[in-house]
């Protein structure tokens, strides 16, 4: 077959057309990448019949907006009104939810947007932050890259009124793979509140009833025991040896009183805020697996299980302080209510995964293997997850430097403040020993 040489040459010919005119052509506007952080700044304030929110989030976080912008990459500040709008709306409005009791505030205004330096200090402030938002807005020739440039926002919801309890569900996470949000929330004739947290953390009540904390904690420690699974190894360690009711007790309840001593410590200020801290605190976890499941292994003995049970209950409840860090900022002025719901929470998980695995035990030595084979085998496998935890922690642990602190005031303080933990610990210790004789004098005599 004879092809075409002109019909050939024609095809070269459009060809070349079109490469030169994709090379020559101005490019596309390449779409808005999600930025990596993201900073937001908000304020909640209920002014009469008006619940004001104020926000501040990077540009180039509203992405598929096209911002008016000239040459070379700078912000057209007097044609990007309509676009700061259309970016408030649909990036920031319709990710808030705000309450008023229990009813979902709709009537939403947005009353006011505009484009800030990055170093702009307003948002220091609720008043400096209102006044700023009211303020002429930048000079048309500002340079400034759209890339680095911040919108503020002002939103209004009509409320009944400003001494109503307010709820807020900010769901900001999806400005960046990691959005960092600082809300403070200023209520009437009330002390400022602040949060901050990362991602979107549920439903916040900004001034919340000791009940409405109460019962979120106690979700917060059910769902961490259930989530922690070092937690859960060490309590399976645990109950290995010892399943029935009355050898559990003085076991459980000695990890229970232990870990809520120094949960409750920590939260006051007891324990040390040295870096080095936690991720020694997390290997000593890890620990505490490794030496259970070896103990199991030789064998255990009921009457100094609930010891070690206590020992390292103090070190797991440094564990589950460091979990409620950022999460006790929304317990508001319930401290210490949230603190004994959070630990209400634990136990309950504690009891949930008991109730589940003390029968699948029991099936497993009835059914499967003998018991004492059984107990080496499955304690073996928690000692080599146990060790790798361990020493992955503790090559962690070895990049910090460890400082000795200098002889001050403030050492002397703080060693009072840990000898004052140290006795309470050591008056607890011997409650329990108390206790435990009693009740095996009294199991002893039931038997007998």
């Amino acid at each position: 077959m004879i092809r075409n040489r002109s019909s050939t040459r024609g095809s070269t010919v459009i060809v070349s057309l079109w490469l030169a005119a994709m090379l020559l052509a101005p490019p596309a506007p390449r779409a808005h990448e999600i930025p990596s952080d993201v900073m937001v700044r908000m304020f909640v304030k209920p002014d009469g019949d008006t619940l004001r929110v104020l926000v501040r989030v990077p540009l180039i976080a509203m992405r598929d907006i096209d911002f008016p912008v000239r040459s070379p990459d700078y912000l057209d500040i007097s044609q990007s009104s309509t676009a700061l709008y259309d970016a408030a709306e649909l990036w920031i409005a319709n990710y808030l939810e705000l309450y008023e009791g229990g009813s979902e505030l709709t009537a939403r205004r947005i009353t006011g947007v505009r484009v800030s330096l990055p170093s702009d200090p307003a948002f220091g402030s609720y008043e400096s932050a209102v006044a700023h938002l009211g303020s002429t807005p930048l000079p048309d020739a500002t340079d400034l890259p759209w890339q680095q440039a911040m919108l503020d926002a002002q939103l209004a919801y009509p409320i009944g009124a400003a001494e109503s309890e307010f709820s807020i569900r900010p769901a900001m996470a999806h400005l960046g793979l990691r959005t960092v949000t600082v809300l403070r929330f200023l209520p009437a004739g009330g002390a400022e509140r602040a949060f901050e947290y990362t991602g979107d953390p549920g439903l916040v009540r900004l001034d919340p009833r000791w009940h409405q904390a109460a019962f979120r904690f106690v979700a917060l420690g059910f769902e961490h025991i259930l989530d922690g699974f070092d937690h859960l190894l060490f309590l399976l360690c645990l109950v290995i040896p010892f399943r029935r009711f009355w050898s559990l007790v003085p076991i459980v309840t000695s990890f229970t009183v232990a870990h809520s001593l120094t949960l409750l410590a920590s939260a006051f200020g007891l324990a040390p805020n040295a870096l080095w801290f936690p991720p020694l605190i997390e290997m000593l976890i890890a620990l505490s697996i490794v030496y259970m499941a070896i103990e199991n292994v030789v064998g255990a003995k009921l009457h100094r299980r609930w010891i070690v049970a206590f020992g390292f209950g103090l070190v797991h409840g440094f564990g589950f302080s460091f979990a409620l860090r950022e999460t006790l900022q929304f317990a508001g002025s319930h401290l210490l209510t949230s603190l004994v719901s959070f630990n209400v929470g634990v136990e309950l998980g504690q009891l949930f995964v008991l109730v589940i695995t003390i029968p699948a035990l029991e099936f497993l030595f009835r059914r499967v293997m003998s018991e004492r084979l059984g107990a080496i085998v499955l304690s073996v496998i928690l000692a080599h997850t146990g060790w790798h935890w361990m020493t992955e922690r503790g090559a962690r642990l070895l990049q910090y430097q460890f400082r000795w602190p200098a002889m001050d005031l403030m050492l002397a303080a703080a060693v009072m403040r840990w000898l004052m933990l140290a006795l309470i610990v050591g008056g607890m210790l011997w409650v329990l020993r108390g206790a435990f004789g009693r009740l095996a004098a009294l199991t002893k005599a039931a038997s007998a």
